[in-house]
């Protein structure tokens, strides 16, 4: 036993030291290479737009530097992206954008406001070319902007309008014996309509209809304007699938060129005048964008303005960059309140909400910052529910017109397991010093009980479009009948007055420069998160195991489903949440 217990202690020696080693081997790397060296773009350069990397607009800032050196994605955000397109546009070193990317996960008004950054790259008079094996219709959306268009002989293309699909529990509820009881407030608040029915109700079909026929409406709209087809002729097509293939694709002038990759780089070449035994110089987006964040010219003005960044599902806690916690973004709006050199705040909100109480204290923080500086909110591919909850009350609004915002209500949700302990055989027994003293799942839910809950929905309820009414100087009445959960795109959103803008990031700063009465700055990007060490690992191949395994095991779907569950789970309290998350094929 001493001597296993030896070998034990050899092997977790050795574990150890070689972490450390490693540690300290990226730590040195980090600080002495790299970066420090500057990235180098040659003359008659070409960037590659691939963004399989990218799905965040902002990509975090840390107090803690380790947190920066274990960074998956460089710091690099949507946002830096847009910047260094923006760049290229005067770069006489770059002379054109080749777009290969199949694997994109940005949202639609993120690939819109992408879209409007290589349309202005364009204006130049250098080209942006694309290629894909196959296109989605996401990502064919980005690409129809391309003066060129490259497919596959054998690839697949897809063109047939949108849709969505929403899964229904209540049958599994009454053969599981587990039922999720309900407490909402809005007609429209159908992110709990699965556990209540087994259908779509009519004003959940409503709503959805006119969402997807809303965005639906903006897609073409962009595609129309970028291949010259009408939308008349671009909704035949879709309805009757009629680019399937590469060649019908061409026939009907959504592409311009069936071959193979190589022959798309020879084209490249050939644009570019170089010869065709020799290579052509490339820099990837993010190397190229890493350069121009970090070569900036200083400005000449201490004017700043704020960039806040709330991206996700709204929990209580620090928040990071795929959750807006409360302790981060109340800092930020307070750190930028007190500064002298911030003379504005731009909320950049994409997120489907969440806890209604971190919604209201955000919503607190900005109330008292507006007091001070003017606040403007940019919307990106949502701010529903409670990410409208934090942008209701600023001096401006701005959404894309297919950002999807609204979803004014709340609802709660009380797993009860009482049928399900009977079916088999446990019984529970409560002893309690009140009446009330206790919510116990395995006993059904009371009327008392359920009337006590809905209060306390009803409560958070009008308190929300109180905030609304109040931001948005309307009445009760009148937010309450554009409320009632419903959601809407931001062109609908704009025509009932929830929105004051269409437009993207970029318009929200000179909204913001104007508000504050100012004609140059610079800005400065929040939230500085600040993590534990611990945190760290958090981004580490091997922490990420389970989930790559569940996801590899179960596949892509089923993974999705398990995370809805998994989310359900997590909805503490009463919740300010868009009533569905909306996958569209």
């Amino acid at each position: 036993m001493r001597f296993l217990g030896n070998v034990m202690a050899t092997i977790i020696g050795i574990f150890i030291f070689f972490m450390l080693s490693f540690f300290g081997i990226v730590l040195i790397g980090t600080i002495f290479g790299g970066e420090s060296e500057g990235i180098e773009v040659k003359n008659n350069s070409v960037i590659e737009l691939n963004l399989e990397h990218i799905s965040n607009d902002y990509a975090g800032k840390y107090k803690d530097p380790w947190m920066d050196v274990f960074s998956e994605k460089k710091n690099i955000g949507l946002t830096d992206i847009i910047n260094a397109i923006a760049a290229a546009k005067t770069d006489s070193d770059i002379k054109g954008i080749s777009i290969l990317n199949e694997d994109s996960s940005l949202g639609l008004a993120q690939t819109k406001e992408l879209r409007e950054a290589l349309n202005d790259f364009k204006k130049s008079g250098k080209f942006v070319m694309a290629y894909a094996n196959n296109y989605s219709q996401r990502d064919y959306y980005l690409n129809s902007v391309a003066n060129t268009i490259y497919l596959n002989p054998v690839g697949d293309f897809d063109f047939k309008g949108l849709s969505t699909e929403i899964m229904f529990f209540k049958d599994l509820q009454e053969k599981s014996g587990v039922k999720m009881e309900v407490i909402r407030h809005g007609k429209y608040k159908s992110a709990v309509e699965p556990f209540l029915e087994n259908k779509m109700s009519d004003a959940n079909r409503e709503q959805t209809t006119a969402l997807l026929n809303s965005v639906w409406s903006s897609i073409l709209k962009d595609i129309s304007a970028s291949r010259h087809i009408s939308i008349v002729r671009l909704n035949e097509i879709a309805t009757g699938l009629l680019a399937r293939t590469p060649e019908m694709a061409k026939a009907n002038k959504l592409i311009d060129i069936v071959a193979y990759e190589d022959m798309y780089h020879d084209a490249i070449k050939k644009a570019l005048k170089v010869k065709d035994d020799e290579d052509y110089n490339k820099v990837s987006i993010t190397d190229y964008a890493q350069k121009v964040a970090t070569t900036s010219l200083i400005s000449d003005t201490d004017n700043q303005i704020a960039v806040i960044y709330a991206q996700g599902e709204i929990q209580s806690g620090e928040g990071d960059v795929n959750v807006i916690g409360e302790g981060s973004m109340r800092r930020s709006l307070q750190e930028a309140r007190k500064s002298k050199d911030i003379k504005a705040i731009v909320l950049r909100i994409d997120s489907p909400g969440g806890s209604a109480l971190t919604s209201d204290l955000i919503w607190r923080e900005i109330e008292l910052t507006k007091k001070v500086k003017p606040v403007v909110v940019s919307m990106g591919n949502y701010a529903a529910s409670g990410g409208y909850y934090i942008a209701c009350n600023a001096n401006t609004i701005f959404a894309e017109n297919n950002t999807i915002t609204g979803s004014i209500g709340v609802f709660g949700v009380l797993p009860n397991f009482s049928r399900l302990s009977t079916k088999i055989g446990i019984n529970t027994e409560q002893v309690m010093t009140n009446e009330n003293a206790n919510y116990s799942p395995f006993v059904p839910l009371n009327e008392k009980f359920k009337g006590v809950t809905l209060e306390g929905v009803e409560r958070v309820y009008k308190t929300f479009v109180t905030h609304v009414a109040e931001g948005r100087k309307m009445t009760f009445a009148q937010v309450d009948s554009i409320a009632q959960g419903r959601v809407w795109t931001g062109s609908e959103a704009k025509k009932i007055g929830l929105v004051d803008k269409i437009g993207n990031l970029n318009d929200a700063l000179k909204e913001a420069a104007t508000l504050a009465k100012i004609k140059d700055y610079s800005t400065q990007n929040f939230p500085v998160y600040e993590k534990d060490f611990a945190d760290v690992f958090a981004n580490f191949p091997f922490a990420k195991s389970k989930e790559a395994f569940i996801k590899e095991e179960l596949g892509e779907e089923n993974y999705f489903i398990l995370q809805q569950i998994k989310t359900i789970q997590m909805q503490k309290g009463i919740q300010a949440r868009m009533p569905f998350e909306i996958s569209i094929h």
